[in-house]
């Protein structure tokens, strides 16, 4: 990473910074009064208790990465925000609710303690505080055997295939190592083995000895079986002949939108809509030939008079999230046919695949936390030259987008029927557009271009940039007196660089003051212009 620093400006409550353990370690009545429902806490009345109770255990419990907050004898919002305090329950009661965890989730891990409080009737109270931590590597349910998981701001109930791919997730088994069921060797690109094995063999110094089953178990690919190698999942995404048959959601759709927004029904705005389907190299590659034919650049004129080619991205960061989408998506069960979404605006590119944040991983530790859902199949993919170094890829993404002066890419968890990772790259609209409609490089020649001086060059990449100039503009911009600005301008109209636009009929000492110039162009000029040729400077007077 390059050595500087972002100064970036954050309008932040203070209080949204705080972790579950910050809250539960300074937790008092005004810190309690401050806090809302979110990410972190749930209060609950006093009498919330039994099987009941028991589910938001298992909820915080399945919620990475740090689980929450309980807040006995708080009312939210909803419910009239304040506290009914715990010292109206009697002790059996109050028993029954510190004890609740244990009894009705019984795998769940916590803490808890009592914060005194004044209660509504403004009587001192206390309220009942659970801690309730994120367990790894085992899947917690009630004692019906329910299974919640924290969803934004809702407590929501797993369904089986859902379950199973959290289970993935928190390691307690693993879609990868699961055996594919694919016959050996018939249903596999044996060339594309062949070469991951040379590359396995290159990288590790190994000798032809270890051969291709060797080297497939070597790096967790398969197994032995009754004496014949195995393929797992893994090695199926990696390298079946055709594993959509394993995996039916082992796709990318890809879709260009015209403007903005992406449209529905008779209004439906996709102008190219294409559906990928392969194994997870195939589909980088044929993603990354089709963004490289749609994306596009753009060639202002450097301080040299050249043209110097831009591109609407730059090719590390979408390149980079392509293969994080890849890598990362879920490929289990409840994601199985869900394909990845490539999205293409005028003003952004998104990148969507299935599948929550891995486990411990958010949009604000994103840069910092390395933690793989399919760690074989990335480590393969390393071999394969698409994965570089441990958490180096959103690095990456951000700082080529910084250094192109692009906004930084934005990570986030949606909620559409089914939990995805959408990652969006914005681009500079204003500059796109102009660039794109009015390539300047289609104009004029290099040639001509190294022949304008310092104010020209300016003069065109302002009219490239905002659609037109004025001689106003030119004035301004340049700081330089009106005549010259004007003669600036003229001079670039007579080499038909730029097209002088008017409203009013050409007379002396008669002001247009809605005449403008532009790159010349076959675009329709507004309605009552025309284009004035230009013979005589001093006949105009704008």
């Amino acid at each position: 990473m390059n050595d500087r620093q972002l100064k970036l400006t954050f309008d932040i409550d203070p209080l949204q910074l705080m972790s579950a353990d910050d809250i539960f370690a300074r937790a008092d009545e005004a810190l309690l009064r401050k806090l809302n429902e979110d990410r972190r806490l749930e209060k609950k009345p006093a009498r919330f208790s039994g099987d009941s109770l028991g589910e938001y255990f298992s909820m915080w419990a399945n919620t990475s990465p740090e689980g929450g907050l309980i807040v006995s004898g708080m009312k939210d919002k909803k419910n009239g925000d304040g506290f009914e305090g715990c010292l109206r329950l009697s002790s059996e009661e109050l028993n029954n609710l510190e004890k609740g965890g244990r009894t009705h989730c019984p795998d769940a891990q916590f803490e808890s303690k009592r914060v005194e409080v004044r209660n509504i009737n403004g009587a001192m109270d206390f309220v009942v505080l659970f801690r309730v931590r994120y367990r790894e590597g085992l899947v917690v349910r009630t004692t019906k055997g329910k299974v919640f998981r924290r969803i934004a701001d809702e407590k929501c109930e797993l369904k089986p295939e859902q379950i199973r791919e959290l289970q993935a997730d928190k390691g307690e088994i693993s879609i990868e190592q699961q055996p594919s069921n694919m016959e050996w060797p018939i249903e596999f690109d044996q060339n594309a083995i062949d070469q991951f094995v040379l590359a396995v063999r290159t990288a590790r110094g190994l000798s032809e000895s270890h051969k291709r089953a060797d080297i497939l178990k070597l790096r967790r690919l398969g197994v032995d079986k009754n004496g014949s190698f195995r393929p797992n999942v893994a090695c199926a995404l990696l390298f079946a002949s055709d594993p959509v048959r394993l995996i039916p959601g082992c796709k990318i759709r890809f879709q260009r939108f015209e403007g903005e927004f992406e449209r529905t029904g008779e209004r439906y705005n996709a102008v190219k809509d294409e559906i990928l389907e392969g194994t997870v190299p195939g589909l980088i590659h044929q993603i990354e030939k089709i963004l490289e034919s749609q994306l596009r650049t753009f060639s202002p004129l450097d301080a040299k008079g050249k043209f110097f080619p831009v591109p609407e991205y730059p090719k590390p960061a979408w390149y980079e999230a392509i293969v994080n989408a890849c890598v990362h998506r879920s490929y289990g069960n409840g994601m199985k046919n869900m394909p990845i979404f490539v999205k293409m605006f005028d003003d952004r590119l998104e990148i969507e695949s299935p599948g929550p944040f891995p486990p411990f991983v958010t949009p604000s530790n994103i840069y910092e936390t390395h933690q793989p859902r399919n760690p074989v199949v990335m480590d393969a993919l390393f071999y394969m030259d698409y994965v570089k170094c441990a958490h180096e890829g959103t690095r990456r993404i951000r700082d080529t987008m910084v250094d192109m002066r692009l906004p930084s890419p934005e990570f986030t968890e949606t909620k559409s029927g089914h939990l995805s990772v959408l990652v969006i790259l914005r681009n500079n609209i204003k500059q796109r557009r102009a660039w794109i409609d009015r390539d300047v490089s289609k104009i004029i020649s290099e040639a001509i271009a190294a022949t304008l001086s310092e104010s020209e060059r300016i003069a065109l990449n302002m009219a490239a940039e905002n659609g037109m100039i004025t001689i106003s503009d030119a004035n301004r911009a340049l700081n330089i007196n009106w005549a010259a600005a004007k003669r600036l301008l003229f001079g670039l109209t007579k080499k038909r660089i730029f097209q002088y636009v008017r409203f009013k009929p050409l007379e002396k000492n008669v002001r247009d003051p809605n005449a403008f110039f532009r790159l010349t162009s076959n675009a329709p000029l507004p309605d009552g212009a025309f284009e004035q040729k230009i013979v005589d400077d001093s006949e105009i007077d704008e």
